[in-house]
C-alpha cells in the first residue's frame, strides 16, 4: 500500500536519521522519516556552521518556553531546538564530548554500559585529524557518516588554555573522545570537516541517500495507531497533520518515536500512554498508565562570564562586529568555506572535580552519599563541572551587548553536571499542533546552587588568576557587571539565579528501566512498556544525564537501536515473509 512502510520513525532529528540510514541499509525494507519542519538542503545556516543563531527563534525553531521557575528568580527561559531535517545536530555547537563511561555504567541496564556505549557514539563519525592535534584513535570512528575534526584555537583560547593548566587544569588533548580525565583541560573534536557543518541529516542524504527511504517533512505526529492481537495492543502506524489536514499511515513492523526529549511524550501522552491524571485532564484515553512519561525532565545549566580586553587580535570580535568586516567574513565563506562562518566560536574545555573546593561547605559535608559517591551521585572519575570559552561575545539572543567601537569580549562558561533537580513535560492541550508545558526546575535543589556558584568562583579564579589570561582582561563585559571582583562564592548565587540558562541537552523523559521500576517508560531495548512494535530513540531515553554533551550520546542511541531493531527481525523466516 502506498501509506504503509516497514518502519515509520517519528522525528528526522540527530537519533532519528541514524536510524533510519542504518536500517535502509537493508535494501528490501521501507522507511519513512515524518518531520515536522522542512527539509535542509536549502538552509544555509545549517551547512554555514557560523550561522546556527539565524536558525532559532523563527520557523526551524521549536520555539519552545519554559514556564517561570523560581529557582532562577523566577524567570522563563528560551528552549529553542531545530525544527527541520537533521533537528538540533544542525543547530548545535558541533561540539564531540562523550563524557565517562561511568555515567552510562551507572544506568545499569544489560547493553548500555560504558564500554558498550562509547563503540556506538564512535560508530558514526569519521575522523580527520590534523597535525597538531595528538588523537586517541582507537577511541575515534573511521567508517560513519558524521564527518567529525579538531578545532583549531584562536589566540584567546590558547591563553584561556594556559590559564587552565596554571590554575590545576592538566592538558590532556583528546580527553573529551576518551572520558577518561575527569580534571583537566583539552580540545574537542566538532562535527565539521571542510568548512561545513555535518548532521544526521546525512545518514540519509547526499552519498548515504537510499530509495527504500522516504521522507515526508512539513508533517507533524499527532498520535500512534494500535491493533489488537493475542498477546496485547501492538503499534500500527500513526496519524500526522500535514498542510492538507490529518493523515494516518502504517507500519507492518515497528514505529519508533525519536522527536526530542520535550516532543516524544507528548507524542506517546496523546497516544494514551502516560500518567493516567495528566491524560484524563486532557480528554485522553488512557490505553496505558506509566507515570514516568514526561517526568524526570533533566538538562546542563549554564552560566556565561564575559570579560573584555583591550589587546586587539586575541579574540574574533573585529570579524564580525567591527566596521563592514562581516560582509568580508560572509563572502569568505561563500567562495571558500573559510573563516569564522566556517567553524562554531567555542574554544577551549576543562573538566573539573570541586570536591576540595567544597570539602568545608556545610551542606556539601552533611548532604547523604552513597559510598564512594559525593553528594551529587558521582564517583572520583566523573567530573562535577565543565567550563568552556567563547572566542568572541555571543550566545544566546540575550547576550546583545556587542563589542562594537573596536571593543573586544570573551566568556569562560560554567556547566552543571549530574543536577538534582527535575522537570517535567505536560500537554497544553490534545492539539498536536501546541507546544508542550515544559518546567525545567532549574535550580531547585540547594546542592545545584552550591556546585554552579563554587563553579563560575574556580571559572572566574582561571581567568583573573591564570597565566595565560590575568594581564589582559580589562574587566566585566559588560561594563556595569562586576563579576570580575567577585572572589566569595556566596557573591556568585544572586549572579547565577539571574543569568543561568540551558545548555541545551534536554533529557530523561521516556526513561529506561529495569523491570522493578515504576518509572521506567522503556525496557533496555528501548521498547515502551505495555506496547509491541513501539520504541523511543533519542536523548529523552536516557534514566541519567550524562557529563558531557548530548550530541554523540543522540548518534549513539539512533546507532544502538537501529541494531536492536535488526536484532528482533532477522530470524531467517521473518527474512523468508519479507521476500
Amino acid at each position: 500500500m502506498a501509506d504503509s512502510y516497514d518502519y515509520i520513525i517519528c522525528g528526522g532529528g540527530t537519533s532519528g536519521c541514524v536510524v533510519a540510514g542504518r536500517l535502509a541499509e537493508n535494501p528490501h525494507i521501507r522507511i519513512l522519516v515524518i518531520e515536522a519542519g522542512q527539509h535542509h538542503k536549502d538552509l544555509e545556516n545549517v551547512h554555514m556552521v557560523g550561522g546556527w543563531a539565524s536558525l532559532l527563534d523563527d520557523k526551524t525553531d521549536w520555539n519552545i518556553v519554559t514556564s517561570p521557575m523560581s529557582g532562577v528568580n523566577n524567570r522563563q527561559v528560551k528552549l529553542s531546538r531545530g525544527k527541520f531535517l537533521g533537528g538540533c545536530s544542525g543547530c548545535n555547537g558541533t561540539l564531540c564530548i562523550r563524557g565517562s563511561k561511568q555515567d552510562y555504567d551507572d544506568w545499569g541496564l544489560d547493553g548500555w554500559s560504558g564500554e558498550e556505549f562509547f563503540k556506538y557514539m564512535q560508530k558514526a563519525e569519521t575522523f580527520h585529524n590534523k597535525p597538531w592535534f595528538q588523537a586517541a584513535d582507537r577511541f575515534h570512528g573511521q567508517s560513519g557518516p558524521l564527518h567529525v575534526e579538531p578545532h583549531d584555537l584562536a589566540p584567546i583560547s590558547q591563553l584561556i588554555m594556559d590559564s587552565f593548566v596554571s590554575q590545576g587544569l592538566p592538558l590532556d588533548h583528546d580527553m573529551f573522545t576518551t572520558g577518561e580525565t575527569p580534571h583537566g583541560c583539552g580540545h574537542v573534536p566538532r562535527t565539521v570537516y571542510n568548512g561545513l557543518r555535518t548532521t544526521s541529516g546525512d545518514f540519509i542524504t547526499n552519498g548515504f541517500h537510499r530509495s527504500n527511504v522516504t521522507i515526508m517533512t512539513d508533517t507533524t505526529v499527532d498520535r500512534v495507531l494500535f491493533k489488537k492481537t493475542p498477546s496485547g495492543l501492538k503499534a500500527d502506524g500513526v496519524v500526522v497533520v500535514t498542510a492538507n489536514g490529518q493523515q494516518s499511515l502504517y507500519a507492518t513492523r515497528e514505529v519508533i518515536i525519536s522527536s526530542g526529549a520535550y516532543c516524544s511524550p507528548t507524542i506517546l501522552m496523546r497516544s494514551g500512554l502516560g500518567p493516567k491524571e495528566e491524560l484524563r485532564r486532557n480528554g485522553i484515553e488512557c490505553l496505558v498508565d506509566l507515570p514516568g512519561v514526561g517526568q524526570n525532565l533533566l538538562d546542563h545549566l549554564i552560566v556565561f562570564m564575559f570579560y573584555e580586553t583591550e589587546k586587539p587580535g586575541l579574540t574574533s570580535d573585529h570579524l564580525v562586529y567591527h566596521d563592514d568586516n562581516y560582509d568580508k567574513t560572509y563572502a569568505l565563506w561563500r567562495e571558500k568555506k573559510q573563516g569564522f562562518l566556517s567553524k562554531f566560536p567555542f574554544g577551549s574545555f576543562a573538566f573539573a572535580r570541586l570536591d576540595d573546593r567544597l570539602k568545608h561547605e556545610p551542606l556539601w559535608k552533611n548532604a547523604p552519599r552513597q559510598p564512594g559517591r559525593d553528594p551529587m551521585g558521582l564517583t572520583p572519575k566523573q567530573p562535577n563541572v565543565e567550563f568552556f570559552t567563547t572566542e568572541c561575545y555571543g550566545g544566546p539572543k540575550q547576550f546583545d551587548q556587542f563589542p562594537i567601537d573596536r571593543k573586544h569580549a570573551f566568556s569562560i562558561i560554567a556547566e552543571l553536571f549530574s543536577p538534582r533537580s527535575r522537570g517535567s513535560v505536560t500537554l497544553k492541550s490534545k492539539n498536536p499542533l501546541e507546544n508542550p508545558v515544559v518546567d525545567c526546575n532549574y535550580l531547585a535543589d540547594p546542592l545545584d546552587v552550591l556546585v554552579l556558584s563554587e563553579a563560575c568562583r574556580f571559572a572566574n579564579e582561571i581567568i583573573t588568576k591564570g597565566a595565560g589570561t590575568k594581564d589582559i582582561v580589562k574587566g566585566s563585559w559588560p561594563p556595569h557587571l562586576t563579576h570580575h571582583t567577585y572572589t566569595k562564592r556566596e557573591e556568585w548565587i544572586p549572579y547565577v539565579k539571574e543569568h543561568a540558562t540551558t545548555c541545551y541537552h534536554a533529557a530523561g523523559t521516556c526513561a529506561m528501566g529495569s523491570d522493578s521500576n515504576p518509572r521506567a517508560v522503556l525496557d533496555n531495548k528501548l521498547r515502551v512498556r505495555g506496547i509491541t512494535g513501539l520504541r523511543v530513540a533519542d536523548c529523552s531515553v536516557m534514566p541519567t544525564l550524562h557529563g558531557g554533551h548530548t550530541q554523540m550520546p543522540a548518534y549513539g542511541i539512533g546507532e544502538k537501536c537501529a541494531d536492536l531493531i535488526k536484532e528482533t527481525w532477522t530470524s531467517p523466516m521473518l527474512n523468508l515473509a519479507k521476500l
